[in-house]
Formats: structure tokens, sequence, C-alpha cells
């Protein structure tokens, strides 16, 4: 379809959010902020920040949930916009109103599975979300599940369970799903603001289930203002979710799941890596998913953080530095690596603000998901069913609660366990064997399932435990084709008189990226180099779903050795010499109203310990996030100065919990 940018020509396809077409056409700058001019980009891609508002059809609106229509005329935000035209054709009709049983606030992993739990009791359901498809987090996630097979689709990918729950949850009679219809605010009439398509509605639930997922933290330092720079969730909804290769080269700041994750689908979309940091001395995600970006040649640097982001309009290099203990740079450690976006992936903040002003309007109110505990998709889907159970036994249903659901839900919200010693594989006789370096204790189990000859096993009756084989081995590579943190490889075709053998590694890499009959340099598990050998065959199947296996014939004193290929040159940085720590007064807190933390640290200093106080002040907290993006981050320059969290009033949070229209509030008849 067709739309303008600034007059010009664009085109767009049917469904896309304005930031993803514009970004698929090498547009990543939106606007000049109307305080200082400066350029303004995106960060959440989500709708809970502002950073992404453009001009459409006249109307200031946010690029990142506004979908183009055809022949939109979409302009730059520069500036502070005017109020639109009065329209004198407009009629005030009548606001909808609905009844149901339970409403449930997003279609994620969390309110999907609720939903579906409440449909099978016959529950009277509506489900609300603010985006044009179901899934949530699910859909931007590429990779196989962890978790339980049978309990949590463990070894599917997450966009494909987001599929499969819409279909289960669309033959439920009872349940009904709006997309692109927020829930907007909870009131002391004990209705619930709801605007489907536009169009205000007031939902009254006997129950309000709150499973609206989570926001990214921000992270203040210099230049993090810059387009550019942005939230790891908003890449993985540019490149998974819309298909966009969003970047050429990448920067990762946070070395949790979802940074280290991040790295891996950049590299599939083939955008090249600089490096990852970590403030702490080890990453706090999986080790398979940081060992498999090593081994593909991605510099993992702990005990380092970002301290400055470079360029003019936009991103063009990051300095980071090793960190002392106190979290403060070390001279003389910094180094510079080009790259033209950064990669923030320092946390989720639960959104729970419904939550909050439901129950303080008297309404029934439960949370599930992200909203509640921040974990892994998998948990939110128990904690969805969970939460689904509870509310039919206060709705006087004969229903009980499994023990073993809640245990696999803190299981699977626990952080990883400890790290054993790699065991090699017993190789006398056999033609082949798998040689599993999942080492860490995470819940897992799809290779224990996958082996047609039962001879993978996990330690201990836990899904905790590490897996081993224990058995024949008859070559079938299903172990490694199915495996969440590509932590298999199958050594077969053992040629002890030839001196060779042939390794079989899981690839998930773009087509063309290696070639058969390539001579490629291979790695042990952690990313060293172990020699070279020759891709001989790659080969794909339906049952991989979306994998390839690639044949690689090594000398056989390697082949037990062999983990992977590594596809880049993991690079140390530039010594950068004209670094000095640099005065923090001008690093941008409020993004929304462009206010310092040195303007806010004065205040601090000067006695204020009111947020409001700050935002008559300053403005910041006044912008179009009502303070989602900056709040943690001046509560922190308060830690800085001293200032016990209980010493500081909170915000005044505004009564709907994001933008609404007025025009919104005509009624379905009035327009």
């Amino acid at each position: 379809m067709s739309f303008t940018w600034n007059g010009k020509d664009m085109e767009a396809r049917e469904g896309e959010m304005i930031s993803t077409a514009l970004f698929a056409q090498g547009i990543s700058e939106f606007g000049h902020h109307s305080k200082d001019g400066h350029p303004q980009g995106i960060f959440c891609a989500n709708g809970q920040c502002s950073q992404c508002m453009v001009m459409a059809d006249g109307m200031p609106l946010k690029g990142c949930i506004t979908p183009v229509t055809e022949g939109m005329d979409v302009r730059s935000m520069e500036g502070r916009p005017g109020l639109p035209e009065d329209d004198s054709r407009a009629k005030v009709g009548t606001t909808p109103k609905v009844e149901v049983d339970v409403l449930i606030a997003g279609a994620g992993p969390a309110g999907l599975n609720a939903a579906l739990e409440l449909g099978r009791a016959g529950v009277n359901v509506l489900v609300c979300d603010d985006k044009h498809e179901v899934g949530g987090k699910l859909s931007l996630q590429t990779h196989n599940f962890f978790g339980s097979v049978e309990e949590c689709r463990a070894g599917t990918r997450g966009m494909d369970i987001g599929h499969q729950l819409e279909g289960e949850l669309r033959g439920q009679p009872s349940v009904d799903l709006w997309l692109n219809s927020p829930v907007v605010g909870a009131f002391a009439d004990g209705r619930i603001g709801v605007v489907r398509d536009g169009v205000y509605h007031q939902v009254t639930a006997q129950r309000f289930l709150v499973a609206t997922g989570a926001r990214e933290k921000a992270l203040a330092f210099t230049g993090c203002d810059l387009p550019g720079v942005y939230g790891a969730g908003a890449f993985q909804t540019l490149v998974n979710r819309d298909l966009v290769r969003s970047s050429k080269r990448v920067f990762i700041l946070g070395g949790g799941n979802v940074g280290l994750i991040a790295a891996y689908h950049a590299l599939q979309a083939g955008i090249d890596v600089a490096g990852l940091v970590e403030a702490l001395p080890q990453v706090g995600g999986y080790k398979v998913h940081l060992d498999k970006i090593r081994r593909l040649g991605v510099p993992v640097f702990t005990s380092h953080t970002v301290v400055e982001a470079r360029g003019d309009d936009r991103l063009k290099s990051v300095v980071i530095s090793r960190i002392d203990g106190n979290f403060k740079p070390v001279p003389g450690t910094a180094r510079k690596f080009d790259a033209d976006t950064l990669l923030v992936a320092v946390g989720l903040n639960p959104v729970s603000e419904l939550a909050r002003d439901a129950r303080k309007m008297g309404i029934p109110t439960y949370e599930a998901g992200d909203a509640a505990v921040i974990a892994e998709a998998s948990a939110a889907m128990f904690s969805g069913k969970i939460t689904a159970r509870e509310i039919l036994m206060d709705m006087g249903k004969d229903i009980d609660i499994p023990p073993e659901w809640t245990e696999m839900m803190e299981i699977l919200r626990s952080r990883p366990g400890p790290t054993h010693e790699f065991r090699p594989p017993e190789t006398e006789d056999r033609m082949a064997y798998p040689v599993i370096r999942c080492t860490q204790e995470i819940p897992c189990n799809p290779c224990t399932e996958a082996c047609p000859k039962e001879s993978i096993v996990l330690e201990r009756d836990d899904i905790m435990s590490v897996p081993r084989i224990d058995g024949d081995c008859i070559g079938c590579l299903r172990c490694a084709g199915v495996c969440p943190g590509l932590a298999i490889v199958i050594v077969a075709n053992r040629k002890a008189a030839e001196g060779r053998s042939r390794v079989w590694i899981p690839w998930e890499l773009p087509e063309g990226t290696i070639n058969e009959g390539e001579d490629v340099t291979l790695t042990d598990w952690e990313g060293g180099e172990v020699g070279h050998g020759t891709v001989s065959t790659i080969r794909t199947a339906d049952w991989m779903d979306r994998r390839a296996m690639v044949a690689v014939d090594v000398d056989l004193s390697i082949a037990d050795k062999v983990a992977g290929i590594r596809i880049r040159t993991p690079e140390e940085g530039r010594p950068v010499s004209d670094f000095s720590c640099p005065d923090d007064d001008g690093v941008m807190i409020c993004l929304c109203e462009r206010v310092t933390k040195g303007e806010i640290r004065k205040l601090i200093r000067e006695g204020v310990r009111d947020l409001n106080a700050i935002k008559a002040a300053t403005r910041a907290g006044m912008g179009a996030c009502g303070g989602k993006t900056c709040e943690s981050l001046i509560m922190g320059i308060f830690r800085e100065e001293g200032v016990p969290a209980d010493r500081v009033k909170g915000y005044i949070k505004r009564p709907f919990t994001m933008e609404v229209p007025m025009s919104s509030f005509l009624g379905s008849d009035g327009k």
C-alpha cells in the first residue's frame, strides 16, 4: 500500500506499523524535539514510550502502534503539534457498554492460557489486547522453548505457540477476543475502559485479570537519547515479528536472556553483532544462550558497561569500559566499537498500573505473567492457567489447582542453577553418539522426548537436572535437531584408519552463511578455536522445524571438541585515548520532555522529596509516556544521593494508563 513521508511517496505492507514501514526503508529518525531540536527515534516499539511520535493525517500518534493506511500522510514530528481543526460534523453518540464474567487485559502467554482455562469452564470471557495480533512476547520469540514438552510446549518455537493458542482460543464459544483494543483505565463506578478500534467502551466485569506483561527498563548514560539506542525488545519486534532488517551492526548492553537471545536473533537476520557487555562478573542468562553466540564469534565482556554512545544525528559508535566493584569505570580501559544500533537489555518492569487502579476502585483483580512476576514466557503460561483456576474457585466453581502446576511455575521462574563439569561421552565401539554440553541446571527436557531409543535421560527425576546419554545412539540427529539451546552435536562415521570423523552441528543462520564444500573455522563449546573442517552436507527436513543440520568432516583428534562454526572474528575494540569519565549532569533522564540528570539532582539536593514537585519544576514525567520510562531512573538518582525510597512521594498517576483521543468518547454511532 502507498503512503507519504514528508511528502515523499513510500510503500508499506498492509497492517504494518508506521515505524516498521519507515525502518524498512532506512528511516530511523522520526522528528526533532521542540525543546532543543534533538533528533527522535524509537525506544520500546511497544506503545509504552513516545520516542516514535509522528504526525499521521494531521494527528500526533505513536508510530509503533499505528498501522499505515492507504494514502496516509505521515510527517516527522517537528516541535509541538497544534490542536487539529474543529470538526463540526462530529456528534456525540452512545458509549457502548459490555458486561462479562471475566475481562482479561493482554493476549500474551499468560492471558491466552488463562482465557483457555476459563473458556473450558464455560465462563463468559472478554480478552483485550492493544496489538493487531495475539501472542505478546511469543510473537517475538523465534527460538525453541525451554521447559517441559508436555506442560509448556518446549521444543516448539515461541511464535508458533502463539498461533496454536490463538487457534484453540477461537474454538471456545464463551470467549471473545478484541484486538487493537487497549484497556486504558479502571474507575470508581466499577467500569473498565477499553478503546476498541478507536471507540471507547465501558466494560463491567465480575473479575478482572491483568496480564499486560512488562516494559523495558531504560538506562541513563551519555548519548542514551540518540536515535539508534533502543530496547532489545523493540529490535525483536522489528526483526522477528515484522521481518525488517533494521540494522547493519549492533552492540548489546545486558547479558540476561533477552540480551543474549537478541544477539542470536540479529545474527539470524544477517545483522553483524559487534559485541555484548554485562556489568556483573557473569551473565545472568542461560549458559547455552551465551555459548552459542560466542561460538559464532561474538565477544562477550563481563564486568564492563557502556559509558558513552557517540554520534551526531544518530548512533555511530559505542564506548565501553571495564568497571570496578562499585560499578565505576576503570581508567584506561575504554574501547570503542562501530555500530549503528545499541540494544539496551537491562531488565523489565511489570506493567501493573491497571491492577493497581482496579484494586483501588474495589474491582476484584488478579495478575498473571510478567505483570505479576518477571520470568520466562513458559512461566507466564503456567501463571495464566493457575490464576484462571483461582478465579474459578473464587466464583464458586468445583475445581482445584494441581500442585504440580505450582511447582512447575516456580521452577520455570527460578534462576539458572549450578553449572556442572562436562562429562565426555563414552565412545568405545560407537559409530555415532551425541555430545551433550548442556551442563547448567535449567528447566528443559525436549532431548529426552526426541530420542527414539529413549537413550537420553536426566541425571535426576527433576526437569532442572542435566541430560546424559544412557543407551544406544543410531545417529538420527533428532536430539540435536530439537534442543532449544543448540547444546548437542552428533559425532558419526568415525574412521580411525583414515584419521577422520564427521560432526553434525545444528544450524539456524541464513542460507548462504556457509556452503557445502567450504572450509570453516571450528570452535569448542565456549567459542575457542579448535581447528578447521570441511562442510560436506547441509541437511534439512520438516521435523527440524526451520533448522538445518550441518555435517563437517574433521580430523579425528578434534571430533569430540567441535561444537560450532565461527562466522565472524571476535573483536577487542579500539582503545579510546580521548575518553575520561564525563560529567553526567547532561545525561538525559526524561526523553519525552528532555530533562537532564543535573536538573533533577539539583532539586534533590535542594531538599525535594516529591516526584510531583520535580514534574512541576522540570516537566519530567509529564510527557506522553506518563513517567513510565523515567520514574525508575529518577528513583535511581535519589538512591545515588542517599535518599531512601520510602522518603520519596511517588507520582500522582493519570486516570488513563495511556493516551486516549477525545474522538474515542464520541461513541460508535457518533462518528
